[in-house]
């Protein structure tokens, strides 16, 4: 099933029901006046979150949604039902944007969490409204108004607790596998992730957290160069970002490829500077100089950022980056 993160759609509420033009006729009243019935109002289109859907799959094949039209009143002072709400189910983590303004109308996040994007008409009145002492059997009633309508978008961006970055090709997908349960396609060529992939990380005695791998950035990545903003705007809802390195290149390549990832990230969001980050190196069962390691270690320990190594086709060093992550989050989330 294909993965699906951005969509247009079209909301309407309902029009409102009309009023009814009635008069009371009984056999022993004569000139019973007015009895017509108010409409009823027509339903809204509500967009609410959930956090048992992970993609925009839905809206691939619906782009227009419409609330119930209030039912019209009726004589003997009926009044029409009203329309039913449409209720849209989303993904937590879907921002919700004005079509043609592109302001933000809502971010939902938490479970449950609603917003009402196009309320529905009201009822027209009766004529049993228009009756004065001067005009005793009025023939007017007044119709439904029309439920509010407009093209939205929307946006989903991941909820996790973790997100993996990377070059293509620093083994991003093959360390999502160990680290959860998940089962990413891997493959040796750029751009094997096409698409955010998930998994659920679990130590015993600790809750469960969830761990995107998201598309490989280039250089460029925040003006949209290769899978651009389709990896970018993943990351702005993770508490802790691994940024993924291929230990198997030169120290000088490896250097290099951290401080892509770095201008990147800033470049697109400099909110995400502050987010905390450990650097993996991986492949490192790939170096035949052992001394490697030690270098890069003290390289970036120097800069007080947090370096673990690992392999993550081996499995070497991954217990460790558990624990370690694991530790990380608690301390975060106690914050």
């Amino acid at each position: 099933m294909a993965f699906v993160d951005e969509a247009n759609f079209f909301v309407k509420g309902g029009d409102g029901g009309n009023g009814c033009v009635s008069f009371r006729r009984e056999k022993f009243v004569p000139k019973g006046g007015p009895d017509g019935g108010d409409g009823g109002d027509g339903g809204s289109v509500v967009i609410e979150a959930s956090k048992r859907l992970s993609s925009l799959i839905d809206f691939r094949y619906q782009s227009h949604f419409i609330a119930e039209r209030g039912v019209h009143g009726q004589g003997k002072k009926k009044h029409g039902r009203n329309g039913t709400d449409h209720v849209m189910k989303v993904p937590a983590g879907s921002v919700i944007k004005d079509g043609e303004t592109g302001e933000v109308i809502a971010d939902l996040i938490e479970e449950g969490q609603k917003i009402v994007v196009a309320k529905g008409g009201r009822g027209g009145r009766g004529n049993t409204h228009f009756a004065s002492s001067t005009k005793r059997a009025p023939r007017i009633a007044g119709r439904g108004k029309p439920g509010e309508e407009r093209w939205l978008r929307i946006e989903l961006k991941i909820l996790a607790d973790v997100g993996l970055v990377g070059l293509p090709n620093a083994g991003k997908s093959t360390l999502l596998s160990k680290l959860s349960a998940a089962q990413p396609k891997i493959a040796a060529y750029p751009f094997t992730t096409l698409e955010p992939h998930l998994g659920v990380m679990q130590l015993k005695h600790y809750p469960p957290y969830i761990i995107a791998d998201i598309p490989g950035l280039i250089k460029g990545a925040h003006e949209g160069a290769g899978l651009g903003h389709k990896f970018l705007k993943h990351i702005e809802r993770t508490r802790v970002l691994l940024h993924i390195l291929d230990a198997s290149k030169t120290i000088d390549e490896i250097i290099a490829d951290q401080q892509t990832i770095e201008q990147e990230i800033i470049k697109f969001n400099e909110a995400l500077l502050s987010r905390r980050k450990i650097i993996v190196l991986n492949k490192v069962d790939l170096l035949e100089d052992a001394e490697q390691i030690e270098k890069l270690l003290k390289i970036f320990t120097h800069k007080n950022i947090s370096v673990l190594a690992i392999s993550a086709l081996t499995g070497s060093g991954i217990d460790a980056l558990k624990q370690y992550l694991t530790e990380t989050l608690e301390e975060k989330f106690d914050e």
